[in-house]
């Protein structure tokens, strides 16, 4: 039996925040952050965009990353998510 993979997000809510976390499924938990059942932070802030996904093997891995990027700054987050975008674009 394969164990499902978890998956480190980045949204951005309304006001042009951003919030960063960690789920098992990514469309589900966005669906309950605009429902305002998702995260404290995300309450009174829908609607919630995701911008950024990336797939890890295990809770601990996405995390660990989870962590790393928190102690971004707004800009980095930024750069990070665009880099990812270029890449998608680039892999078309």
């Amino acid at each position: 039996m394969s164990k499902k993979p978890w998956y480190l997000y980045i949204a951005r809510c309304n006001g042009n925040t951003l919030y960063t976390g960690v789920t098992t499924d990514v469309k589900r938990r966005i669906e309950e952050h605009n429902k305002g059942v998702g995260a404290k932070y995300t309450r009174g802030r829908a609607p919630i965009e995701l911008i950024y996904c990336a797939e890890y093997a295990n809770r601990s891995e996405a995390q660990r990353e989870e962590a790393r990027i928190k102690k971004l700054s707004r800009k980095q987050k930024e750069v990070l998510v665009s880099e990812k975008l270029l890449e998608r674009f680039n892999e078309r």
